[in-house]
């Protein structure tokens, strides 16, 4: 179970306690950490100020709550907050604040604001999405209050990535049609909405990603994929245990849905060279539509062609068919020509291009009905 929960950032994640744990999540009921609301004393009414008494603040602090204070007095009190934004890079929150005094509203960093005042506008937001509530978030969206839907918490993680590991594709749409952030990555472990959703066993959520246009080859801070992950738990879920097969039964659905997405290419036509060793050998291949030359993943090519590639073999590449018969063992076979090789050549149906086969049955079958009108 070591590597199961190798990745800190996963372990770190929390949800209600009473929330009911989806039977597919990964970790087994007592192992899935609980989501917690932010640890504030949450007050219904403003009744301290909003910035702590200068006297307090470390002096490498002052550029930044200068432009709140825009005077060396002491700040006036919160009316109320009317806007948020993440830092740059998810470190953090500002808030813009409504002064009683008659300032003008100036934009504070979350550490100066007292914690009442954060609280107030903050924990509606952090309590519907770690439980992902759909109606509360649409509500608070539709308040229009100037939030960030790309909020962070204190791990840099936003309400679409709490939503996403528990599963909820009716949050997802809301927040992902509100602008968030399909491929924001937290700062506890790198981990995306798609991680979240692939660890957490969501293969809904998953697909759902997928068509909104989140990225399945972001890389955590340990170089895994969606797919890696996924691939990672199942190889320690055990096999054979009824309790836990539907949980293999969901990550073999969400490798294969994230399969799909990532190696949705023409067929290869040939493999040019080979790099890496082991699980991370890899093959630069040459498809058959015209893409440009790409590395894969050894487990992503048919057997056959890499045997073949080992083996030293090299590939021509077929033009058409012109011709059939059959061989000495009654099989089917078809003469191709090549467009890198002069003579055509007798091959057996199983190493000739279905769509050439059909293009010549079919220019057959027309030539047969001219000569018959």
């Amino acid at each position: 179970m070591e590597s199961l929960i190798g990745n800190q950032c996963l372990s770190r994640l929390k949800i209600s306690a009473n929330l009911t744990i989806p039977s597919s999540s990964f970790f087994s009921h007592n192992q899935f950490p609980n989501f917690k609301s932010p640890h504030i004393n949450y007050k219904p009414t403003f009744t301290s100020f909003a910035i702590q008494n200068q006297e307090t603040q470390n002096p490498l602090q002052e550029n930044a709550t200068a432009n709140a204070a825009q005077d060396d007095e002491s700040y006036g009190e919160v009316s109320k907050i009317i806007g948020s934004r993440a830092l740059e890079g998810g470190t953090g929150m500002e808030y813009l604040i409504e002064w009683k005094d008659g300032h003008a509203p100036s934009w504070v960093p979350s550490n100066y604001i007292a914690k009442d005042v954060v609280a107030e506008y903050e924990t509606p937001w952090w309590n519907a999405a770690k439980k992902a509530d759909e109606p509360a978030l649409s509500r608070i969206l539709n308040d229009d209050d100037g939030r960030d839907v790309d909020a962070v918490d204190s791990y840099g993680r936003t309400a679409l990535l709490f939503v996403s590991g528990l599963g909820s594709e009716a949050c997802v749409k809301l927040l992902a049609e509100a602008g968030a952030a399909l491929n924001h990555q937290d700062n506890s472990g790198g981990l995306t909405a798609l991680h979240m959703a692939a660890g957490y066993v969501q293969p809904g959520v998953v697909k759902l990603l997928i068509d909104l246009g989140a990225d399945p080859e972001v890389q955590d801070d340990r170089g895994l994929t969606p797919l890696d992950l996924a691939k990672e738990i199942l190889k320690v879920t055990p096999k054979g245990n009824p309790m836990q097969f539907a949980r293999r039964l969901g990550l073999e659905n969400v490798i294969k849905i994230l399969n799909e997405e990532i190696f949705e290419y023409a067929e290869v036509q040939e493999i040019l060279e080979k790099r890496g060793k082991g699980d991370k050998t890899e093959y630069l291949v040459k498809w058959k539509d015209g893409s440009d030359n790409e590395w894969v993943k050894a487990q992503f090519i048919g057997e056959d062609l890499v045997r073949d590639f080992e083996a030293g073999l090299e590939y021509a590449v077929a033009e058409g068919v012109i011709g059939k018969r059959i061989g000495d063992d009654g099989k089917n076979e078809f003469l191709v020509k090549w467009t890198d090789i002069d003579e055509a050549t007798w091959e057996p149906e199983e190493n000739v291009d279905p769509d050439l086969i059909k293009e010549y049955a079919e220019a057959q079958l027309t030539k047969n009905e001219n000569g018959s009108s």
